[in-house]
């Protein structure tokens, strides 16, 4: 069997945060704080084991719909991570990127993003990729826009449009596709996240609820990804 090609890029589901506290009747704040250690610990493991590119769905374009009450809160979590956090990823060196949507988003929030973006925007240890306010089919769909008013106004021939070229409009341009994907809280979906970028990605789930997801678990995806035979299309004697 061919060699698995070599792991550059992770994409997570941080899953389970809210069932994790209400297991232990906390409320779903408390999940989400413990959540967020989560987070640092998987960064940091990441980087010890040299992934060039990391993704994670912190808040997707279908959690607006959450009581407003917890849409505050997680608001004011990002507000607070990024404020106590960005310092120390970037003497990690990690580059931090955020993909999606940032109308609903405060004034504040997106200041604090501008300002991580702009302050970590040299670093190339890790690149850290957060989907805030991120959508798979809101992203193909601003693609395609794009696309057309370029075709509309005459700057791009629709003889031109190619698979490419609408990879170039997504918000993930520059960023190659996922290598492995990562679903923690025993869901098996994958949730209206990098739809178009995750066509050939290999897909791990795991029971495991995000504040209890630690590099020990990370390792097993790792091992999980590493017997894997990626094909892209291909047959087996065409790889050998």
């Amino acid at each position: 069997m061919p060699d698995t090609p070599a792991l550059a890029h992770v994409a997570i589901i941080m899953d389970g945060n809210g069932r994790w506290a209400k297991q232990r009747n906390l409320p779903r704040t408390a999940g989400h704080r413990r959540g967020i250690e989560a987070t640092r610990a998987i960064i940091e493991a990441c980087v010890q084991h040299e992934i060039r590119y990391l993704t994670l769905f912190a808040f997707s374009s279908e959690n607006w719909k959450r009581p407003k009450t917890e849409i505050s809160v997680l608001m004011d979590l990002f507000v607070e991570s990024l404020q106590s956090e960005v310092q120390s990823l970037n003497e990690k060196g990690v580059c931090l990127r955020f993909l999606g949507h940032r109308p609903g988003f405060s004034d504040g929030l997106c200041k604090q993003i501008q300002q991580a973006e702009e302050l970590t925007r040299t670093n190339d240890t890790l690149f850290l990729n957060i989907a805030m306010g991120y959508g798979g089919r809101w992203d193909i769909l601003q693609a395609v826009e794009n696309i057309v008013e370029d075709v509309v106004h005459e700057r791009l021939a629709v003889e031109d449009i190619d698979e490419a070229l609408l990879e170039e409009h997504l918000v993930t341009h520059g960023i190659p596709a996922p290598d492995l994907f990562i679903r923690t809280g025993g869901e098996k979906r994958i949730s209206n996240f990098l739809l178009w970028q995750l066509a050939y990605t290999e897909l791990y789930f795991s029971d495991i609820l995000w504040p209890d997801f630690n590099p020990d678990e990370l390792e097993k995806a790792f091992e999980n990804y590493r017997v894997r035979q990626r094909r892209f299309g291909l047959i087996q004697e065409q790889l050998a």
